[in-house]
């Protein structure tokens, strides 16, 4: 049997920066564990091709949702990545911090060293930013950063349209403010996508003292009394299993790291009694407190023939797109699932915006579907800060069976309200002069749908994940009855074994959560490099 200093369950954006970070001195043995095979499958480097990534069980874990009572009992799609770089080698590429009031928040709830200003440095310390550095960005550090490669005509109208309707221009989403209209970053070099597979994991394997094992679909934790001790996964149907010597780092995001510590005892005593768990820790929070973004698309009718579906329904254009992408590193095929958009207030007197918006010179029901037959784009508007939480569960000790998710969306009225006033204001920007040449027609929601009432009939019956679940582990101080890590992301109530990832957060980043997860893995590092260095 194999003894590492770390374990590393999970090969995802936080999971490979883990394995790059704390494999670095040489000094200290790591075994990185991945459920999901390497990441060969072309689609994944080539960055439109999140559009095939999603719907691909190769690399894609596929779950679904819990019927939603207040979404018209819809299951809902929640597509996360089973392959090296895990979601960030199948994610739409948008590179969003978050805002300063989220992580102030933090820190406010007892969440010590987690500030704005505490994590700045570390956003900073993984950047490789293609505009330089400043007060804000970093160069040098393996996650890459790039603008866009190249403007659209339609991008530009919905800026200049942001603007007429009174929004400030903003070229730095994630600079000294986040309210404003304009092109997102994305986590991409070159025309190519930058997952932390890529950015990270690539130079940490070469060193002689990192050790990556794919498809090993964990199957539990080993603990020795409250301490974790090993890990024990499934490899071509054969069970193996390997001893940490200093800790086991589960980092198998906002769904598997609950569910994983589930499987392993530690979780609601309740739930661990029925499906026949025994407990190592009665931890009722395991899995709770589940947050997640909701977007509620708009689709309209281009009057010009120049959005992608145009391109891919004309053999010559489709050709050319991929002639420029492999020759050039350019054009339709580099575009991220935000191209532009914007975060905006509802209301003024929010201190910080309440909406997002993601704009895209294409169209189709949903993610992973055919592009519409007509010249089509997109925008959806997504409430920042929900307020319903959900959960994830085990439904049986089969660590091979997918875990009940119920993000129970729209069960607060806040939210249904939120949407609803989202969905009013990306309406008043689509209305404005700049925008005016571009649409023949607004085909969803139909313009008669006016009331309140009405709007939120059409959230309910369209809205979708944005694919940002979190909160599962909630990060707390001592006290804080809800918690299951520590601000030092150790679990509560036994020894050697912490979570780095999504499940950490104590809510919702307001944005896109990749680039927060990198974050939340730099400084775990150093939090457990620290650690070891005291024992």
């Amino acid at each position: 049997m194999d003894v590492f200093d770390y374990i590393i369950i999970g090969a995802g954006s936080a999971g490979c920066v883990l394995a790059d970070r704390l494999s670095e001195s040489g000094r200290c043995s790591v075994l990185l564990l991945e459920a999901g095979g390497e990441d060969r499958n072309p689609w994944i480097h080539v960055p439109l091709g999140y559009g095939k990534l999603f719907v691909d069980p190769s690399v894609n874990w596929l779950y679904k949702t819990e019927p939603q009572p207040e979404m018209d009992g819809r299951v809902i799609g929640q597509p996360r990545g089973k392959v090296l770089g895990g979601s960030s080698s199948i994610n739409g590429l948008v590179y969003i911090r978050g805002q300063r009031e989220d992580f102030d928040g933090w820190a406010q709830r007892g969440n010590i060293g987690w500030s704005y200003d505490d994590v700045l440095p570390y956003f900073i310390r993984a950047e490789d930013q293609a505009r330089g550095p400043d007060d804000y960005h970093g160069v040098g550090g393996p996650q890459a950063v790039s603008d866009q490669t190249e403007p659209h005509p339609l991008c530009d109208a919905f800026i200049e349209a942001a603007q007429q309707a009174g929004h400030p221009y903003n070229e730095d989403f994630n600079g000294a403010r986040q309210e404003g209209a304009g092109y997102y970053q994305t986590t991409s070099r070159r025309g190519l996508r930058a997952s932390t597979a890529v950015s990270y994991l690539r130079r940490a394997r070469k060193r002689e003292n990192l050790h990556v094992q794919t498809r090993a679909h964990a199957t539990r934790i080993v603990f020795d009394g409250k301490r974790a001790c090993g890990v024990e996964w499934m490899r071509d149907g054969v069970r193996e299993t390997a001893l940490a010597r200093g800790e086991v780092l589960l980092a198998s995001g906002a769904i598997g790291s609950p569910q994983l510590l589930q499987l392993s005892g530690v979780g609601p005593g309740a739930l661990l009694n029925e499906h026949g768990v025994e407990i190592v820790c009665d931890q009722p929070n395991v899995g709770e407190h589940l947050e997640d973004h909701v977007q509620v698309r708009t689709v309209m009718r281009c009057t010009k023939d120049i959005t992608f579906n145009d391109d891919m329904r004309n053999p010559l254009r489709a050709a050319w797109a991929g002639a420029r992408w492999a020759l050039l590193r350019k054009g339709p095929l580099t575009v991220s699932a935000g191209y532009a958009g914007g975060f905006f207030k509802t209301d003024e007197r929010l201190a910080s915006p309440d909406i997002q918006v993601h704009f895209i010179n294409f169209s189709t029901t949903k993610m992973g579907d055919k592009l519409h037959d007509f010249s089509g784009f997109t925008a959806s508007s997504c409430q920042l800060r929900p307020e319903s939480r959900g959960h994830v569960r085990i439904k049986s000790a089969d660590p091979f069976a997918p875990p009940e998710i119920d993000p129970r969306y729209f069960t607060a009225e806040a939210d249904r309200v939120a949407n609803v006033e989202g969905v009013r204001l990306l309406r008043e920007i689509l209305r404005q002069p700049a925008l005016a040449p571009f649409i023949a027609e607004i085909l969803e929601p139909s313009p008669e749908l006016e009331s309140d009432d009405q709007l939120l009939d059409y959230c309910r019956a369209n809205g979708s994940t944005l694919y940002h679940p979190s909160c599962t582990a909630r990060m707390g101080p001592e006290g804080d009855a809800q918690a299951v890590v520590d601000p030092r992301l150790r679990v509560r109530g036994v020894e050697g074994l912490r979570v780095v990832d999504a499940s950490v957060t104590p809510g919702l980043i307001s944005g896109n959560t990749n680039a927060a997860i990198i974050m939340i893995a730099e400084k775990a590092s150093d939090l457990i490099r620290e650690d070891a260095a005291a024992r």
